[in-house]
């Protein structure tokens, strides 16, 4: 069986705790590796060295360490076909659905190879008599990162590539359930001009956490995950005076006006209710059609989808629709959740609890599901089930829909799909949740814009990439500069106000 290591100073190196995390396949239910679960003193280790590779990286002019970045997107291409399986296997995505992982970071990188634009300063001249001011951006020290299992590449390079473009050295603490590929991510790095220690990867689970939240050194923490964890993590991190940022859970609505196209809105709740398994923070799990008639057309437009979706592999072929949830107790979280909205009295309008692939009986798969008369009482309603389940509230009104999503507890992701202007803009303009869809079921934006939630899917006031991942990684200082003439006659003491 592979042993999976850490990443340190440029090297593999093996664990020395003592402790490992089994590593599944989620299509055979096999343990395929072992990863190691640092130490406290393996933490340690990592910020040590990288604390002694930062200084000469922060001194590395802007431009250079761009170059870095561009021949890593290189790179990134050169791979993509060897990352997506990686992560496949792992991870249990399909592979066009791992290699749009891969995407969707290298989009990232490629915005931070603007970094000398982004880290230009401010500067003011003859702001007093004989004084310029001027600002300049400059790096944190030491960053980290914790990541989350449902995207292994994409999530980890939108932390750790703004923050080495900014100068930073990064540790990233990925999820053990998929550790292979932020392995291979730091390797390339490296490949691409990266000087070792720069970027360190440590596998581990609490007490690796624990020891980045409380090392003096490390700078900032960023994490992906669950909102209690986000909670903890930003509270213990702000305790310790770190700058954090901290992404949590989500329960995305997307709203169904009587307008709307509804062939293009059960299209789109087909690929952002069940693609990916419904591993997604962006996954939208409540659709809410305005009105009887409209959610009896949108039931019979999704039933005959949704029966007609593969579930399998990704060893089955590019046309496989969606593969297997990431762990057994994943899939048993879910099936519990399908359970209690049965139990609760909402309507199983696709049962796929019974759901079984030949030859893959022991895999962690779980079949499509859709529920109709759900309410906000029901289990499946408020938490978020981070599976193939698509949920269905019938509101009477455009108002009682708008009410349902902003009343959520969730903020992360909404969508709404009407051929009405007027609608979509009021929408847009009043909904309390950080990413608005017209009819766009996932909005996620691109890499030049910031990606982030509101109320309880986000904790801190910055979000990920675009220009808040510059001002995230950066320490703005002013300096105030006075070369004065006549210094022969002598200093002044007094403040000389501006004439």
């Amino acid at each position: 069986m592979q042993e999976l290591t850490h990443y340190l100073g440029g090297e593999h190196v093996k664990g020395s705790s003592g402790r490992f995390a089994d590593v599944y396949n989620p299509a055979t239910g096999e343990v395929q590796a072992k990863v190691p679960l640092a130490s406290t003193d393996e933490v340690a280790k990592a910020v040590e060295i990288a604390a002694k590779a930062q200084p000469a990286w922060a001194a590395t002019n802007p431009q250079r360490r761009a170059r870095v970045m561009m021949a890593f997107v290189g790179l990134l291409n050169r791979d993509m076909d060897k990352l997506a399986e990686a992560l496949s296997r792992e991870h249990g995505k399909t592979l066009p659905d791992a290699k749009g992982d891969v995407q969707r970071g290298l989009e990232v990188v490629e915005y931070c190879i603007g970094a000398p634009e982004l880290l230009k300063g401010e500067y003011t001249d003859s702001a007093g008599p004989g004084i310029d001011m001027y600002s300049m951006k400059q790096p944190l020290g030491v960053t980290a990162g914790i990541t989350p299992f449902n995207f292994p590449a994409m999530i980890p390079m939108w932390m750790f590539a703004p923050a080495l473009a900014c100068g930073n050295a990064f540790i990233l603490k990925p999820s053990e359930r998929d550790p292979s590929v932020p392995l291979m991510l730091a390797e390339l790095m490296e490949e691409a001009g990266l000087p070792k220690g720069v970027l360190q990867v440590v596998n581990g689970d609490k007490e690796a956490v624990d020891a980045l939240l409380h090392h003096s050194v490390v700078q900032s923490i960023g994490f992906v995950g669950s909102t209690p964890i986000a909670e903890y993590i930003y509270g213990t991190g702000c305790a310790n005076g770190k700058r954090v940022q901290c992404f949590g859970g989500a329960k995305n609505h997307m709203i169904v006006m009587p307008d709307a196209d509804m062939d293009q809105a059960a299209d789109a709740l087909i690929g952002a209710g069940y693609g990916a398994a419904g591993e997604r923070c962006m996954a939208i799990s409540v659709a809410v059609p305005v009105g009887d008639e409209t959610a009896d057309r949108l039931i019979e437009k999704l039933v005959p989808r949704i029966e007609k979706l593969k579930v399998g592999p990704y060893t089955a072929g590019d046309d496989v629709d969606y593969g297997p949830v990431v762990t057994a107790a994943a899939k048993e979280n879910i099936l519990g959740l399908i359970q209690s909205g049965v139990d609760q009295g909402a309507e199983l309008v696709v049962d796929g609890r019974d759901f079984s692939l030949q030859g893959y009986e022991d895999g962690f798969f779980v079949g499509p599901h859709l529920f109709d008369r759900v309410t906000p009482d029901m289990d499946i309603y408020k938490k978020e089930i981070f599976g193939p389940v698509l949920s269905t509230v019938r509101a009477g009104s455009y108002e009682e829909a708008i009410k349902l999503a902003m009343d959520h507890e969730y903020g992360n992701g909404t969508a709404i799909f009407t051929r009405d202007g007027d609608a979509a803009r009021d929408f847009a303009n009043r909904i309390n949740i950080g990413m608005v869809g017209i009819n766009v079921p996932i909005p996620v934006p691109l890499a030049y814009h910031t990606f982030g939630g509101w109320k309880k899917s986000v904790f801190g006031d910055l979000n990920q990439h675009g220009p808040d991942a510059f001002k995230f990684y950066t320490r703005t200082k002013t300096v105030t500069s006075r070369w004065p003439s006549g210094i022969k006659e002598g200093g002044e003491f007094n403040f000389k106000a501006m004439d």
